[in-house]
């Protein structure tokens, strides 16, 4: 996952915007009624979901453990219903040579739906922990158990729920490989060296004769112990809309004190990519952590691992997503 990226408009904006205490309006009628799940999100699943991707190792890109977990994301989403599960598998180049065999997943819900909404999240992880304090530790793979395994167990849970109740609207869950190996320094020149997966699948999405996302909904870090997200930078600059519904809608399923309706920094993420491909899309993520004043302090470390993770905050993620697509008009 992608360190902090300071936004073209200056350090001086994003400080201000994250510290200054003030707080993004929300008018009132902007704000749902209270909301009856249609569904009940079971954040203990979601855990479950997690572990059995934790377990099979760092899912670096075109390792055995990658191509392992890869095999049981597919297997899951066939498993859960989903109307078709489509690969895209090639190769791609990464900054320092390595040739990465990448598969995407994508799984349709509802496939005839006129209006679809895109959830998203990656599901490989780091080849380096370049963020530990010992030299020697730098080089090892990252668990990912919150940097890419915690999205993958909110989408997993999502789609046990989309098999039991069809929303009114389609609903596209997409995992996408490749995203974790991009170049750590000179951030503004190298941001397309991350996310490679997401550029790869946006050259040749599944949209040409069908109808393409009313939005997206990114998922990246979304399950550590009292997590809190804030409305990440550029989702708010290229898709308030989205980040309006989604902050309004966990403040009426009772979630207000966990997605808070402040702006915080800018990431240089999936949803940068879709966004530029015409898609607005949003991005849930811890990125004001207290401690770190940006991500989780396990971020890129080899402590990132199942004691990082937290079912209660998976459950208020899950929950609020669940909420957007049930009371998501056709």
């Amino acid at each position: 996952m992608r360190m902090l990226q300071i936004a073209a408009l200056g350090v001086s904006l994003i400080c201000c915007a994250c510290n200054s205490g003030s707080k993004t309006e929300t008018s009132q009628n902007q704000i749902p009624a209270d909301t009856v799940p249609v569904a009940v999100f079971d954040g203990d699943s979601a855990y479950v979901n997690v572990k059995r991707v934790v377990d099979f190792g760092p899912r670096v890109t075109g390792t055995p453990s990658h191509d392992a977990c890869g095999q049981y994301i597919v297997a899951r989403l066939e498993t859960l219903g989903a109307d078709t599960v489509m690969i895209q598998e090639g190769v791609v180049s990464a900054y320092n040579g390595d040739r990465l065999p990448y598969k995407n997943i994508l799984a349709r819900y509802n496939a005839d739906a006129p209006k679809r909404v895109l959830l998203l999240t990656h599901w490989d992880t780091r080849p380096w922990a370049d963020q530990e304090a010992k030299l020697d530790d730098r080089s090892k793979p990252v668990l990912g158990a919150n940097d890419g395994g915690s999205g993958v167990g909110v989408l997993l849970e999502v789609a046990r729920h989309l098999q039991a109740h069809e929303p009114q609207v389609g609903v596209d869950l997409l995992f996408v490989d490749a995203e974790d190996y991009g170049q750590s320094d000179g951030w503004g020149a190298n941001e397309d060296t991350w996310c490679l997966g997401t550029q790869e699948w946006l050259k040749t999405k599944p949209y040409k004769d069908s109808v393409v996302p009313a939005y997206g909904i990114l998922l990246d870090m979304v399950g550590a112990h009292d997590a809190l997200f804030y409305r990440e930078f550029t989702s708010q600059q290229l898709a308030k809309p989205i980040v309006d519904k989604v902050w309004s809608r966990a403040l009426s399923s009772g979630y207000g004190d966990r997605f808070v309706n402040e702006v915080g920094t800018a990431i240089t993420d999936d949803h940068t990519f879709v966004n530029r491909a015409g898609i607005p899309c949003i991005d849930i993520i811890e990125c004001m952590n207290p401690t770190t004043k940006s991500f989780h302090p396990s971020w890129h470390t080899l402590s990132d691992d199942m004691n990082v993770i937290d079912s209660s905050t998976l459950k208020a993620v899950g929950q609020v997503v669940l909420n957007v697509i049930y009371n998501e008009p056709a």
